[in-house]
C-alpha cells in the first residue's frame, strides 16, 4: 500500500452551459400568485403546497428573491384593499363583527402564505434586512384597514361607544370587543395605545369626573365610597375580560383620581356622613370601605390618620376633663376601656392592623390619659375595685383580659410612679382586710407589672405578699406558747415590714384593756422571737368582730374596724357618751372619729347607735346612745366606715410630695450613671439622657433635674467646666 501513488481527483464543469428560460421567473410568479388569490379567496384545498414551496424555494434559489417578496406586497395589499372596502360597507352592529371575520381570515391566509414562503423567510429576508412575512402581513393589514380613513375613527367611536354602554348598565358582546382589542394588541403595544387606549383614558377621566360630581351632590359619604368601590371593581372587571391587562393600573389610577383623589377632604369631612360620623357610630363597614379605597391614592390614609388622631385627642380630652365624669373613678375607667376596645376593633378590623393607625391611637390615648393628673390614680382604684368585687365568679381566661386591658391604660401613663405609689396603698388594704377575690389574680398583675417595669417597680409589692404569709407562721406560733388564750378574745396581728408598705403616720389610740393586755402579750412574744426589732401599732388599718346585744335580747356579731370597736366597748359602761367623751377616751384623730361616728350612727340598717341631735354630719356638741331598736336580718353584720373614694385635696397634695420626694434620689441614680459612663457633658444633652432614661417610671421636670445637677455638684459627684459653664465633668 505505501509503494503506491497517491492520485488528485478534480470535478469538472459541464461542458455545456445550463440556459435557464428567462420567463422563468415571471411563471413561477404566477403561480405562486394565483395560489395567494385562491387562498384568500377561501380555495386553498386543491394547492399542492408541497409545489408552490419548491417553486418558491427556486426563485429565492435562482436570485428572484427580491421579485417574490414585492409581488407579495403588491397582491396582499390588493387582497387588503378590497377587505377594508368590504368592513367600511358594514353597518351598525355588524361593523365589528365583520372587521373580526376579516382579522380572522386575514390571519389563517398569512399562515398558510408564511408556509409557501418559508425558505425565503430563512435566507433571503435576514440577509436583505426585509420584514418577515408575518410581521409584514400585520403591517399591511395596520396600514391599509386599521388604518383606513374610514375605518379608523369608526373604529375607535364603537369601542368607546360600547364602553360607556356598558358603564351605563346595557349588556354588550364582550366576546367581539376582546377580539377587537386583541386585534389591537397583536398589531403592536402602540397601535393599541394610540388608537385606543389613550382616547379610552381620557374619555373615561371626563366620564368619572362628571359622575363623581354627581354623586358628590346627592349622595352622603357611604352611599358615595360604596359607588366608587363598585366603579373601581367594574373597570378591574372590564380589563380581565377585554382590555390589555397592563390598561387596569392607568384605569383604576384614573377613578381612583377622579372619584377619590379630587374629593378626598370632602369626603372625610362630610357633614353627618364623614369619617367622624362613621367613628362615633361604628360604621364599620363603611371605615373599611374608606380605608381600602383612600389606600390607593397618595397622602388618602395620611388624612383619615390625621382626622382620626385629632377626633380621639378631642373626645378624650372631654371624657377625661368633664367634671362628672370624674366623681367616679371606677366608670372613669370603664370609659377609657371602651374608647379603647372600640379603636382597636376598627383598627384590627377595617384597618388591617395597619402599625401606622396602631401608633397614631397609642400616642393619642397617651395624650389624652395624662391631662388629667389624676389619671395613675383612678386606675389604680378602678384595680382596686375589680380584685375586690368586680372580678368575683369571673373566669380565670376574662381575669387576665381585664389585667390586660388594665396594663394597656398603665403603659400610657407617663408618671408610673404615682400610679405605683397608690397601688400600694390600695394592695394594703385588701390584703390587710382580707377582701382580695383572687391571690392568683393579685400575684398575676405584679408580675405585669414586673415584666413592664423590672424588678424594683414591683419587689416592694411582693414583700407585702411575702409579710402576710410569714404573719400567719407567727400567730401560729404565738398561740402555741400561749395556750391559755383559748378562751378570751382572740388576736390576729399582721406584721408589716416598714419599707415594704405604704408609710402610715403612727396613731396612737387607747385601745380597750382586754385588747391593749393581749397586745403587749404579744409584743413580749414577738420581740423575744426577733431580736433588734421594733413593732408600732397601726390602730387605724385593723378590722375586729364583735357580739353585741341589743333590746329584746336580739343578739348579732358586728363586724367593725379597730376604731369602731374602741368606740362601741366605751357603751359596756356609759348608757350615753358625749362626742368630747368618746374623743378623750380614744383619742382618735378627729377626722377618723367623726368617719368612724357617722358610720356607727347614721347608716341606715348598719346604725347601731343613736345620735342627737340628728343631721348628716357629726358635730362636737353631739351626743350618742345604743340603739336599743336596732334589728337586722341577718345574724353578722358589716359596718364599714364611710370613706372618701378619691383622696381628698390634703391627701393628694401629702401624695404627690411623697412622690416629689421618691424621684429626687431616682433622678440623682440616673445623672451619676450617665456620667460615669460619659465622663463629661453638656447640659442639654445630659438633661435629654436623664429624660430618655428615667421615662419608663416618670416624666422627669427638667427644672428638677437641674437642681439635683446642682445638689451632686456640692456634693462633689460633678463639677462645671472653667472654660464652658454648661458642661459637667465626673469626680471619681
Amino acid at each position: 500500500m505505501s509503494n503506491q501513488r497517491k492520485r488528485n481527483f478534480q470535478i469538472e464543469a459541464f461542458k455545456h452551459r445550463v440556459v435557464m428560460d428567462p420567463k422563468y421567473a415571471d411563471k413561477t410568479w404566477k403561480i405562486l400568485e394565483h395560489a395567494i388569490h385562491e387562498i384568500y379567496n377561501h380555495n386553498a384545498s386543491g394547492l399542492s403546497f408541497e409545489e408552490l414551496y419548491r417553486n418558491a424555494y427556486n426563485m429565492v434559489l435562482h436570485k428572484f428573491g427580491e421579485k417574490l417578496y414585492s409581488g407579495l406586497v403588491a397582491t396582499m395589499t390588493g387582497h387588503l384593499k378590497d377587505i377594508a372596502t368590504s368592513v367600511e360597507a358594514a353597518h351598525g352592529g355588524s361593523f365589528l363583527e365583520e372587521l373580526n371575520r376579516k382579522w380572522n381570515d386575514h390571519n389563517k391566509a398569512l399562515q398558510m402564505i408564511r408556509d409557501i414562503l418559508m425558505y425565503m423567510d430563512r435566507t433571503y429576508i435576514p440577509s436583505n434586512q426585509k420584514t418577515p412575512v408575518h410581521e409584514l402581513g400585520l403591517n399591511l393589514w395596520r396600514e391599509n384597514v386599521i388604518y383606513s380613513s374610514q375605518i379608523r375613527t369608526r373604529l375607535l367611536n364603537t369601542l368607546l361607544e360600547l364602553v360607556h354602554s356598558e358603564r351605563t348598565g346595557e349588556v354588550v358582546d364582550r366576546g367581539i370587543m376582546r377580539n377587537t382589542t386583541k386585534m389591537l394588541m397583536d398589531l403592536g403595544p402602540s397601535v393599541y395605545g394610540q388608537e385606543f387606549e389613550n382616547h379610552f383614558l381620557q374619555v373615561s377621566a371626563e366620564f368619572y369626573r362628571v359622575e363623581s360630581q354627581k354623586f358628590i351632590e346627592c349622595c352622603d359619604c357611604g352611599e358615595y365610597l360604596k359607588k366608587a368601590e363598585r366603579r373601581l371593581n367594574e373597570e378591574m372587571d372590564r380589563v380581565s375580560h377585554y382590555l390589555d391587562p397592563r390598561t387596569e393600573k392607568k384605569i383604576t389610577d384614573v377613578v381612583e383620581k377622579e372619584m377619590i383623589e379630587n374629593h378626598m377632604l370632602r369626603l372625610i369631612h362630610m357633614e353627618n356622613s364623614g369619617l367622624v360620623h362613621m367613628l362615633c357610630d361604628d360604621k364599620y363597614e363603611d371605615l373599611g370601605r374608606m380605608y381600602n379605597l383612600f389606600r390607593r391614592v397618595a397622602d388618602g390614609l395620611l388624612k383619615i390618620r390625621e382626622v382620626m388622631t385629632s377626633h380621639i385627642r378631642e373626645s378624650g380630652k372631654q371624657l377625661v376633663t368633664d367634671p362628672e365624669r370624674l366623681k367616679d373613678p371606677v366608670e372613669f375607667v370603664q370609659r377609657l376601656l371602651d374608647e379603647k376596645d372600640k379603636y382597636d376593633k376598627i383598627i384590627n378590623m377595617p384597618y388591617n392592623t395597619d402599625k401606622s393607625f396602631q401608633n397614631a391611637l397609642n400616642s393619642s390615648f397617651e395624650y389624652f390619659i395624662n391631662l388629667n393628673a389624676r389619671s395613675p390614680e383612678f386606675i389604680s382604684l378602678f384595680v382596686d375595685d375589680k380584685l375586690r368585687k368586680g372580678l368575683k365568679g369571673v373566669s380565670e381566661d376574662d381575669v387576665e383580659v381585664t389585667l390586660d386591658k388594665v396594663m394597656m391604660l398603665f403603659r400610657y401613663l407617663q408618671e408610673k410612679d404615682v400610679f405605683e405609689k397608690y397601688y400600694k396603698q390600695h394592695l394594703a388594704k385588701r390584703l390587710l382586710s382580707g377582701k382580695t377575690v383572687s391571690d392568683d389574680a393579685e400575684r398575676s398583675l405584679i408580675i405585669k407589672l414586673k415584666t413592664e417595669c423590672g424588678y424594683q417597680f414591683t419587689s416592694k409589692l411582693e414583700g407585702m405578699f411575702t409579710d402576710m404569709k410569714t404573719s400567719q407562721d407567727t400567730m401560729q406560733g404565738f398561740y402555741i406558747s400561749h395556750p391559755e388564750l383559748g378562751d378570751g378574745p382572740t388576736l390576729t396581728v399582721q406584721v408589716l415590714t416598714t419599707g415594704s408598705w405604704p408609710t402610715q403616720s403612727s396613731v396612737t389610740c387607747n385601745l380597750p384593756a382586754e385588747m391593749s393586755a393581749l397586745c403587749e402579750k404579744f409584743r413580749s412574744y414577738y420581740l423575744g422571737t426577733h431580736t433588734g426589732r421594733r413593732l408600732s401599732w397601726q390602730t387605724n388599718m385593723g378590722t375586729a368582730d364583735l357580739k353585741a346585744t341589743f333590746g329584746k335580747g336580739q343578739k348579732h356579731e358586728l363586724n367593725v374596724s379597730t376604731y369602731q370597736m374602741c368606740v362601741l366597748m366605751l357603751f359596756n359602761n356609759a348608757d350615753r357618751l358625749a362626742y368630747k367623751e368618746i374623743e378623750q377616751a380614744t383619742e382618735i384623730p378627729a377626722p377618723d372619729l367623726k368617719r368612724c361616728l357617722q358610720s356607727l350612727a347614721l347608716v341606715k340598717g348598719r346604725n347601731v347607735l343613736r345620735k342627737e341631735p340628728m343631721s348628716k354630719d357629726v358635730g362636737e356638741g353631739d351626743a350618742f346612745f345604743v340603739n336599743d331598736k336596732f334589728s337586722s336580718k341577718l345574724y353578722k353584720v358589716k359596718i364599714g366606715t364611710v370613706v372618701a373614694q378619691k383622696e381628698s385635696e390634703p391627701e393628694k397634695l401629702e401624695t404627690r410630695q411623697r412622690v416629689e420626694e421618691d424621684r429626687k434620689p431616682q433622678i440623682e441614680a440616673a445623672i451619676v450613671r450617665i456620667m460615669k459612663s460619659r465622663k463629661q457633658l453638656d447640659h442639654n444633652n445630659l438633661i435629654a439622657e436623664v429624660t430618655k432614661q428615667l421615662q419608663s417610671r416618670f416624666l422627669a421636670n427638667p427644672t428638677e433635674v437641674k437642681k439635683r445637677i446642682e445638689s451632686l455638684i456640692e456634693r462633689d459627684f460633678l463639677e462645671r467646666d472653667d472654660g464652658d459653664r454648661k458642661l459637667y465633668r465626673y469626680l471619681a
